[in-house]
């Protein structure tokens, strides 16, 4: 579904049968209303106007009760339908979020702090829950039963359903007033909340360094400051209730006794009207006002709620969750035979910064390609377009020579493998760990067959759980090479078609590379492979090596033609012969 008329308008589309249920039941509850005072003004007149006895009046005093419990259970119902209402949209947006960050670009998901999407995520999304839970079932209500109750009211005395008239309009302008002040502040209070929860989650990842450097004093106070900031944009919103409250009230009052003094001249003095119809009207004046009211505060709730509906509709679209899945097109994909062309890519992740561009290349099905060049050169970026995880600026990326950016990424994705220097750890087991590498259910077997081939099986035998060790977030308790060994029984699991090393056994000790060297040779026997290399032997024995240099492929070739036409390459090789990285 689109969202160019707004989140909101969506969630209210999903809700139209709760919305009718919620106007059928109003209509019922006004009825109830306007009975409950018809019987309880009726009771008091037969008693203590006609001064009938108790007995007589069972039946009616019978009837109130029944007409006060079906009103009971009506209120009841329309809270009910809201809560299923807000539990519903929050599904909704949680489900949205959830796919529009898991579907964002790399660029988008590295931007901003991690804490402030998460607050977003689970505090936004929960304030958001009054809008369906309280506004719009009291604005259903006030949009319903005062109308009734004034329609009945005109029936039996026209000069207090004027009155009515006149005086409810004030009530709407306090609560339009008081919204538009809302909104600012609640916008305001979001921010403040993403800033405070961002700030924390980054304090507490880097609380180890923050020591090391003596900040953490520092860091303190800044948590500190943006805590009080949430406190008074939190408290600043509580001010404007509290007043609008307070006015509303004197409103509410003043009304009252406007129309209750207009019934007591008309009563006493005038003469126009008698006690029966007089007392019902006075009966039905306090639920008129108190319906409006109420729906005065929820208006009020309903902005607040606003104000974090557009905090999450933000981070939507920041997240760029817009693609049309119905114009995707499918790559047919059989293992080991992708072949991925690059047509002119042109990548910066910002105007006037760094720019990555390719020209035309052809990487073949079951080809072992080396990326190489200094620091800097765009290697790493070349990898994240390949893999998906970023969009060209120009260009495209072709599988099988169908357009990347129009395909399903998640066929895409089931079909590679992405290691990286630091492959990321989720706190579990190791058996967890292994076996999120594939989309399906893998059975014990198959993950430990995995792990052998990935050299994990010793590492494994050692400890008292086995693979249902647990591991901390980020693979605390696990070594640089025990964390590789991880990621490579993922991909042993996977047993994708192309696999991609971003420099998988950089700063590991030579006896370590070694072992896992072993394991991404067998790993990567039949399948198209893109490694970002550092070391000789891994360039040697390329099918074609990518040298980058400033953002551009400069060359492409092998070892020794490299070696024979490309000086810069030259002088590469000369330095890791003098550094014995060979």
């Amino acid at each position: 579904m689109s969202r160019k008329a707004g989140l909101l308008s969506e969630l209210m589309s999903l809700q139209r049968k709760r919305m009718l249920l919620l106007t059928g039941f109003s209509v019922m509850l006004g009825a109830a209303v306007t009975g409950q005072a018809a019987l309880l003004a009726e009771s008091v007149q037969r008693i203590f106007v006609e001064r009938a006895s108790l007995a007589s009046v069972a039946s009616l005093l019978f009837a109130l009760l029944a007409v006060m419990a079906t009103r009971a259970l009506i209120s009841y119902g329309n809270g009910y339908v809201g809560l299923k209402m807000a539990e519903s949209a929050k599904t909704e947006m949680r489900s949205q979020l959830l796919r529009g960050l898991s579907d964002a670009s790399l660029a988008v998901a590295l931007d901003g702090q991690t804490g402030g999407k998460v607050s977003v995520a689970l505090d936004a999304v929960d304030e958001a829950e009054s809008y369906f839970s309280q506004y719009m079932p009291r604005m259903i209500e006030g949009s319903v039963i005062p109308l009734i109750i004034l329609g009945f009211v005109f029936g039996l005395h026209a000069n207090s359903g004027y009155i009515m008239l006149a005086s409810a309009p004030f009530i709407p302008l306090f609560m339009i007033l008081a919204g538009l002040n809302t909104k600012k502040r609640a916008d305001e209070k979001f921010d403040q909340l993403a800033q405070f929860s961002g700030t924390f989650l980054d304090s507490l990842q880097g609380l180890v360094s923050l020591k090391l450097f003596g900040k953490a004093a520092r860091q303190e106070r800044e948590i500190e400051r943006n805590s009080l900031a949430f406190r008074d944009a939190t408290m600043g919103i509580l001010q404007i209730a509290f007043t609008n409250t307070f006015m509303l009230e004197i409103v509410v009052m003043l009304s009252i006794g406007i129309v209750a003094i207009e019934l007591a001249l008309q009563l006493v003095i005038f003469n126009s009207i008698t006690f029966h119809p007089a007392f019902l009207v006075l009966l039905l004046v306090p639920e008129f006002y108190n319906l409006l009211k109420n729906t005065g505060t929820a208006f009020h709730s309903g902005r607040t709620s606003m104000g974090a509906i557009r905090k999450v509709e933000r981070l939507l679209k920041e997240a760029g969750n817009s693609v049309d899945e119905t114009n995707l097109t499918t790559i047919q994909l059989e293992s080991g035979k992708l072949s991925i062309e690059l047509n002119n890519i042109s990548f910066h992740y910002r105007p006037d910064s760094f720019e990555l561009q390719t020209g035309q290349l052809i990487l073949h099905p079951g080809e072992k390609i080396a990326i190489v060049g200094p620091s800097g050169s765009g290697k790493s970026t070349l990898l994240h377009i390949v893999s998906g995880l970023l969009q060209p600026s120009s260009g495209q990326v072709l599988v099988n020579g169908q357009p990347l950016n129009r395909t399903d990424l998640a066929i895409w994705f089931n079909q590679i493998s992405y290691i990286t220097q630091h492959p990321y750890i989720f706190a579990g087991t190791l058996y967890d760990n292994i076996a999120i590498g594939v989309k399906d259910h893998a059975s014990r077997a198959e993950v430990f067959q995995a792990a052998e081939a990935a050299g994990l099986a010793m590492l494994v035998a050692e400890l008292d759980q086995g693979y249902d060790t647990i591991v901390g977030e980020g693979g605390r308790g696990l070594s640089g090479g025990e964390k590789q060994r991880l990621a490579l029984a993922r991909a042993f699991l996977k047993r994708p078609s192309v696999i991609l090393f971003d420099e998988p056994t950089v700063g590991l000790d030579l006896h370590t590379e070694n072992i896992l060297q072993q394991s991404i040779t067998a790993l990567t026997k039949d399948a198209t492979v893109l490694t970002v290399a550092h070391r000789l032997y891994t360039i040697r024995h390329a099918d074609r090596i990518l040298f980058m240099e400033h953002g551009k492929l400069a060359d492409v070739g092998r070892h020794e033609e490299l070696l024979a036409r490309l000086p810069q390459y030259a002088e590469m090789v000369d330095i890791q012969h003098r550094g014995g990285l060979s």
